[in-house]
């Protein structure tokens, strides 16, 4: 009876990927809605452009202080927590449209898909922990990874030409028939039983992240990874107006983001099978700091988009590295948690880069120093991961050694089999 039921999940686990993908995406979507069109929402909604601003501000604050509860309920009541993201995320979206010129609408909105979020996220590692064979769980979570950065890239590229066409209406139905559409399809996808269901003796807690150093180095270099990024997307366009180029800033940060893409889709399961993670790490945060110096010395929008797609192929590709890394430490057990508290600092990282570019802006070649610095402080962190993640080196169970020594390998490079593969 137990491969009977095993084999439905398995043929419909990329469904379920894919409708969890456009889930993600649309949180994306949802978020940068107003960020593109900043001083056209501002006139229609008759409020400042800083309150047009706040309007994606919200999202990172209220990510940091729901992150561990949110993970932590993923890991004991899955589905309900899952669910309950995509209900907030397509119904965040329809609400908008309840006054598509009205401030209030909008951040009612916001609010909503804000709170569902990290329940959205937080989900990568758990849904390729729930529903893939360990063979199968890089690509799974590069993918979810990689329609983060497809979601970015939409809200970009999708923006002005909507607004254009059809005003805020015509903008707020599209996105919000999307959501819709992405959240009907993961409450569907929800009800499938888990085909891997763990260790159910594993105890869902949090005090096992306290004095995991392991966990906390990851943590500190998804603080500058998402915090480097976020700073570029926001204050990208008062940089190179000081150099005479502020109206390329909008194709640059596409460019980034189509590199992270790009990254995102090719590295994770390369340097998963060649057991690199640690030099993939170290290799992206030099990259950033060549790139901005670079920057800050040669003032030409072509070397700049070079420059920033080179960064963003690695940096971003780190995202998914990272939660590769932190699922086979952590165990599937406890996958949510350990991306929680990751993204929470990817989070705390975006919303203090941007204050502290924000008080440099006036001198483009500080907030670009300040960038590549950070680079080589994320270099300082990567070299204190293990240099290869060691079979049999770490619980498969759990977290492995709590001070990340010797690797943290879990069943995938134990090449052991998972329950129900």
């Amino acid at each position: 009876m137990a491969a009977h039921t095993a084999v439905p999940v398995r043929v419909n686990r990329w469904v379920i990927l894919a409708g969890f993908a456009l889930l993600t995406a649309c949180t994306q979507l949802l978020w940068l809605a107003y960020a593109p069109i900043t001083t056209q929402t501002h006139q229609i909604m008759r409020v400042s452009e800083g309150a047009v601003g706040d309007l994606a501000g919200i999202f990172p604050l209220v990510y940091v202080i729901l992150a561990l509860p949110a993970g932590r309920w993923l890991d004991a009541r899955f589905g309900q927590a899952l669910g309950l993201g995509a209900a907030l995320t397509g119904a965040g979206g329809l609400v908008r449209l309840a006054g598509p010129s009205s401030y209030g609408w909008a951040m009612a909105g916001q609010v909503m898909i804000a709170a569902g979020q990290p329940l959205v996220l937080n989900s990568i590692t758990k849904v390729a922990a729930r529903y893939f064979p360990t063979r199968e769980r890089t690509a799974a979570i590069s993918i979810g990874s990689v329609a983060l950065f497809a979601g970015i890239l939409a809200a970009v590229l999708s923006g002005g030409p909507l607004l254009h066409a059809g005003g805020l209406t015509l903008l707020l139905w599209v996105q919000a028939a999307v959501a819709a559409l992405a959240a009907v399809w993961v409450l569907a996808a929800v009800r499938t039983p888990a085909a891997f269901t763990g260790d159910p003796s594993v105890a869902v807690s949090l005090r096992w992240l306290r004095g995991d150093r392991f966990m906390w180095v990851l943590a500190g270099l998804l603080f500058i990874g998402m915090g480097v990024f976020n700073a570029v997307a926001t204050w990208l366009d008062a940089i190179l107006t000081h150099f005479g180029h502020g109206g390329a800033s909008g194709y640059l940060i596409a460019v980034m983001t189509v590199g992270g893409i790009a990254g995102g889709a090719l590295l994770p399961g390369i340097v998963a099978r060649r057991d690199q993670r640690r030099g993939m790490l170290e290799i992206a945060v030099v990259v950033t700091a060549v790139a901005f110096a670079l920057m800050a010395g040669v003032h030409n929008p072509v070397s700049d988009g070079a420059a920033l797609f080179v960064a963003g192929f690695f940096l971003l590709a780190g995202l998914p590295v990272v939660l590769d890394w932190s699922e086979l430490h952590a165990g599937p057990e406890r996958a949510g948690a350990a991306a929680g508290f990751l993204l929470l600092a990817g989070n705390l990282g975006g919303v203090i880069l941007v204050l502290i570019i924000q008080g440099l802006i006036g001198n483009p070649y500080l907030s670009l120093g300040v960038l590549s610095v950070m680079g080589l402080l994320g270099l300082a962190l990567a070299t204190r991961l293990p240099a290869r993640t060691s079979a049999g080196a770490g619980n498969p169970g759990g977290p492995g050694n709590a001070d990340g020594s010797g690797g943290s390998a879990g069943p995938r490079e134990a090449g052991t089999a998972t329950k129900g593969e």
